[in-house]
């Protein structure tokens, strides 16, 4: 009975132990968890910004050539052109600046210019080379002439045949040369004499039981026709140009005062009029060349013109003063003239600006005032 009794004491005791540690197990406090913000997701990059689409040029209007009418003048032509009368002159070979004739075509481009009349440089050319021939080597080592019936000049060598026919290779003479030519050719070279003795070609040797694929002869290059530089197109500075910006200028007032008059291509106003006083600066709107200094247009009294570029010319009138030469290279903002009233029923700047020849309104190019 005492073992009985301890026997179940202890099975007691190891059920409460394991009811105990499991207990103790199921007790813990479970792992804090911490909620977390979701991360949000990359941001596509923007689209970039389309690119600004450029307005589109206007062609260059001009002619090519020009006829004279009744009261032209050279000067006047090459303003309503956009050009230098001086190379006008030169283009036309006029050598009186003041005779041109009602009737006369006169040239707007330099000779050889894209787009000039007929009658400039003849482009450039390519010159062929004649074909050479390399004829073959006899086993002395002298050259072997094809015959009579095959050389130019004969019937069949000038049939149609002729340029298809195989082209002679040129080789030092050896046994594996001559070998390579009579496998290259199904039919052996017919003998050839010579001043000094006559050798008969040896047939070919008898090909051997297991023939190998003959080996090609060395390839000899064409003789290539020498190459000729092209001439090049004589420089202009003036003229037709394939693609024109007109922001490359930056224009300044060229004198200070109040607009009196407006640009018009309506009323035929082809610039705008500045008031001020006489002897008043006037200054170059922009870098260019003077390529006109004098009085010979009706109705500017005494004009400067200056070309910038390829395009554009602006023009300044009714001076009083000119203090700049034709040819002369002046700055944006140099003195050129005095303010006065030639040719004007008060003192006045008469300023235009020519693109390509044709007026077009100042104020779209002047800063604002």
């Amino acid at each position: 009975m005492i073992d009985r009794a301890i026997v179940l004491r202890r099975s007691v005791f190891a059920a409460f132990a394991v009811v105990t540690l499991l207990a103790g197990c199921e007790s813990k406090s479970p792992a804090p968890v911490s909620e977390r913000a979701p991360v949000p997701a990359a941001r596509a990059p923007a689209p970039p910004s389309p690119a600004p689409v450029a307005a589109p040029r206007e062609p260059d209007w001009r002619p090519k050539t020009y006829t004279v009418k009744r009261g032209d003048t050279l000067y006047q032509i090459a303003l309503d052109h956009g050009l230098d009368y001086r190379e006008l002159a030169s283009w036309n070979n006029i050598t009186d600046i003041n005779r041109i004739s009602v009737g006369q075509t006169l040239v707007l481009s330099a000779p050889g210019q894209p787009g000039a009349p007929a009658g400039g440089a003849p482009a450039a050319g390519v010159v062929t080379a004649p074909l050479v021939t390399t004829p073959p080597v006899t086993p002395s080592g002298s050259e072997i002439r094809p015959p009579a019936a095959l050389q130019p000049g004969s019937a069949r060598g000038n049939s149609a045949t002729f340029k298809t026919e195989p082209r002679a290779v040129k080789l030092p003479y050896s046994e594996q040369a001559l070998a390579q030519l009579q496998h290259a050719s199904p039919v052996p070279p017919p003998p050839v004499a010579t001043a000094q003795e006559t050798r008969p070609i040896p047939a070919p040797a008898p090909p051997p039981a297991t023939p190998s694929p003959p080996t090609p002869p060395p390839s000899v290059p064409a003789a290539s026709a020498p190459t000729v530089a092209a001439t090049p197109a004589p420089r202009v500075e003036s003229g037709h140009v394939p693609e024109i910006d007109d922001e490359k200028l930056d224009w300044i007032w060229p004198a200070t005062g109040k607009i009196i008059s407006g640009f018009s291509e309506t009323a035929n106003l082809k610039g705008i009029d500045i008031g001020g006083k006489a002897g008043q600066p006037i200054v170059a709107s922009a870098s260019g060349k003077v390529v006109y200094a004098g009085t010979g247009l009706r109705g500017y009294g005494k004009l400067i013109i200056v070309k910038h570029n390829a395009t554009f010319l602006s023009a300044y009138a009714h001076n009083r003063e000119i203090t700049v030469k034709e040819g002369q290279q002046v700055t944006k903002g140099q003195k050129i003239a005095e303010m006065g009233d030639t040719d004007a029923d008060q003192v006045k700047l008469h300023f235009e600006i020519r693109r390509l020849g044709k007026p077009v309104d100042p104020t779209r190019f002047l800063p604002p005032a």
